[in-house]
């Protein structure tokens, strides 16, 4: 599996209140607060490269590969479509769990072992190579095709499962091809 991308989402504090405006003064009206553009690095992690902060010909050419790889329009830009397929705009971050499905028994065993070579059961695991996440070490494509949303590792356990019933259910246990041998799995999902 490949894929990148870990972020967290922003912290905002609240201050002030009705309280703490003066009498005769109006509250200022602000317009909701536009999402920030991903800086450089960020895009760069996403990409799986050396994340330098530098949007060189190496991040040109990286994102140019993403865009063909993804059937995106290849422009080398760091576009709209291609932030959003990143995961790195638009996106929500796993607002909402799935709707449990229920896991046979003997899937789930299946799935279990796989979690525990991948990620020691991990949930908010990262591989070091920074592109596989969560406790199936999903990469980022993979999970956006399975209908996750955000970075793997920021979704709750049961949406990790179910997304890896999901992927399990749709192609057996080849998405996880060392685990499978080291585990003595068979590739079937039936």
């Amino acid at each position: 599996m490949a894929g990148t991308l870990a972020l967290s989402a922003p912290a905002f504090a609240q201050t002030g209140g009705a309280e703490s405006q003066p009498a005769a003064q109006a509250p200022a009206q602000t317009a909701p607060a536009k999402p920030k553009k991903p800086t450089t690095k960020q895009i760069q992690k996403a990409l799986g490269i050396k994340a330098d902060g530098v949007f060189g010909p190496k991040t040109k050419r990286a994102l140019k590969t993403y865009q063909r790889r993804n059937g995106l329009k290849v422009t080398g830009k760091a576009d709209t479509a291609t932030l959003r397929s990143l995961g790195l705009l638009g996106q929500p971050q796993n607002s909402a769990p799935l709707a449990a499905t229920p896991i046979p028994a003997e899937h789930k065993a299946i799935l279990d072992q796989i979690a525990q070579c991948e990620s020691g059961g991990n949930i908010a695991a990262e591989s070091s190579n920074g592109r596989y996440f969560g406790k199936y070490q999903f990469s980022q494509p993979t999970w956006e095709a399975m209908g996750g949303t955000g970075s793997p590792a920021e979704a709750d356990e049961a949406t990790q499962d179910q997304l890896a019933y999901k992927l399990f259910q749709a192609r057996g246990t080849a998405p996880w091809p060392s685990c499978s041998e080291q585990l003595g799995l068979d590739e079937d999902a039936s």
